[in-house]
């Protein structure tokens, strides 16, 4: 699901602590794969922490624990 205006700020782009929802997705092959793992847009996402180094995010959605790289969580669009 990719849509042509921007709603809000990427995952990547927040800070631990961050609570937000998901509008869409900017690329469809990491979207397709994460829709796959059950990240569905709509679902609610809490930033739990950063990597030491910064290449990755620790998140939570919808009751489900998920480590992301940062190119990864840069293709969700948050509301």
């Amino acid at each position: 699901m990719v849509a042509t205006s921007q709603i809000g700020k990427r995952l990547a782009d927040c800070a631990p602590g961050a609570t937000g929802q998901i509008a869409y997705y900017a690329g469809n092959e990491i979207g397709a794969k994460l829709m796959a793992m059950g990240v569905l847009p709509g679902s609610m996402v809490n930033v739990l922490r950063l990597s030491p180094w910064g290449e990755g995010l620790y998140i939570k959605v919808d009751n489900q624990l998920i480590a992301l790289r940062k190119e990864e969580a840069a293709c969700i669009v948050m509301k």
